[in-house]
């Protein structure tokens, strides 16, 4: 434009007016094309700010010519323009994920705005759960189910809660949770519906199944040397001379340890049927010399068919302690039940049933086996319920001792080695 202007100049000097004229024209071109490169510019800015306004990107830039600066203009834009369409595409994609993976779990999911009630999102499991076949509004929902809805507008973020929801004939346990957030100013409320009716009857049904393994297990353990040592006692009595004086001794011994035992077993049901409602068991002066007997002549038989040797050691005979007399001697069958079991194949089977006098009052009491003994991992563990080592076993036994040990303020503890045998001590 500088050019052509000066030579128009320079010819009107000259007199050469048609040819100014004709110099001036590149100048009026140039002025055009100052105007339309920056309203170019200025439109093309508004239509990207346009088109990311309604987030449409798929409009492309790029020119074929032209001014660098606005082929850079546009480089530039169809490089954000191509970022805005990975960004929503990526965006797109988690979304679809999203609704998929909430589509395929169990667990209802419900998402609506707490000021209108309007249902922003819900899954399939909702719909199937609660037989709705489409949810635009929570009043909807209060329509079906007042209760529910009313629950709903209630709940609060924190500790889920259980309701109960009449759904058809029956009746839907649903464990709710809630949480709210915040986004573009608006706010919604997110809760998430678990149908746990199943698990609990799953849940029960087992509890139940545990609890007969439990006091089918005790019930064995009483039960065998009952039968075994009234066995004994009728084998005693066809054997015998009716006029030997020994055998009304045998006789009223043998009778007295079943009709305790008994009696024990009896009032050992009961009290394992409310076992967790047990603030206190019912303790009593118990000789300890009075209890290992009671335990020696029950399973006396038993030890003598597996010629398995029985040591009472108790360097004190007057040695008493505070305790419930059915629990702990239950506690002491099942401990030496336990070493009986550990001792078989072993050569010269020995088990021993100390007592001894601790500090502050306090006594020890002790099963020892030279049995197979247990590894240190598994030593760790048999005191967890239903965790067991035997064959058949249920993993109740040494549970129960410990939970009878704990109601006694007592503790009970193992001690094992593989090859040496184990010990377990109680503290009471």
């Amino acid at each position: 434009m500088a050019a052509a202007l000066g030579a128009a100049a320079w010819l009107l000097t000259q007199h050469r007016g048609f040819w100014a004229l004709l110099c001036l024209l590149p100048a009026g071109w140039a002025v055009v094309e100052l105007y339309r490169g920056p309203a170019r510019l200025l439109r093309e800015v508004d239509e990207f700010a346009e088109a990311v306004r309604y987030r449409d990107f798929s409009r492309q830039y790029g020119r074929r010519g032209g001014r660098p600066e606005l082929q850079a203009l546009d480089r530039n834009l169809q490089e954000i323009n191509a970022t805005f369409r990975a960004i929503s595409r990526e965006k797109e994609t988690q979304q679809q994920h999203l609704q998929t993976i909430l589509e395929l779990v169990q667990t209802g999911i419900l998402s609506y705005e707490p000021s209108s009630g309007a249902v922003w999102w819900l899954n399939g499991a909702l719909k199937e759960m609660l037989r709705l076949p489409q949810l635009k509004n929570l009043s909807g929902l209060s329509r079906r189910y007042p209760a529910l809805a009313a629950q709903l507008t209630a709940l609060r973020p924190g500790p889920p809660q259980l309701v109960a929801v009449p759904v058809g004939t029956g009746t839907l346990r649903l464990l709710l949770a809630a949480s709210v957030f915040q986004t573009e100013g608006r706010r919604y409320k997110l809760v998430a519906f678990q149908n746990v009716g199943e698990a609990l009857d799953e849940t029960e049904a087992g509890a139940w199944q545990k609890l007969l393994r439990v006091l089918t297990h005790e019930i064995m353990n009483s039960v065998a040397p009952i039968a075994s040592l009234a066995e004994t006692l009728q084998q005693r009595l066809h054997a015998a001379d009716p006029a030997d004086p020994d055998l009304r001794e045998d006789l009223e011994l043998g009778i007295g340890t079943i009709k305790r035992r008994s009696d024990g077993l009896l009032q050992f049901s009961t009290t394992y049927r409310s076992l967790s409602k047990i603030s206190a068991p019912n303790r009593q002066t118990l000789p300890v010399y009075e209890l290992f007997e009671a335990v020696h002549q029950l399973l006396l038989p038993k030890l003598q068919a597996r010629g398995i040797s029985l040591d009472l050691v108790l360097p004190d005979p007057q040695l008493t302690l505070q305790a419930d007399p059915v629990l702990l001697e239950q506690v002491l069958i099942n401990l030496v039940i336990n070493a009986m079991d550990a001792l078989l194949g072993r050569l010269e089977p020995r088990i021993t049933l100390s007592g001894t006098a601790a500090e502050a009052g306090r006594a020890t009491l002790s099963v020892a086996d030279n049995g197979a003994g247990l590894d240190a991992e598994t030593a760790e563990q048999v005191f967890v319920p239903f965790f067991t080592t035997k064959k058949n076993g249920s993993g109740i036994g040494l549970s129960l001792c410990k939970q009878i040990l704990l109601l006694h303020k007592g503790t009970i503890q193992l001690r094992s080695a593989p090859g040496v045998g184990t010990v377990v001590t109680l503290q009471l």
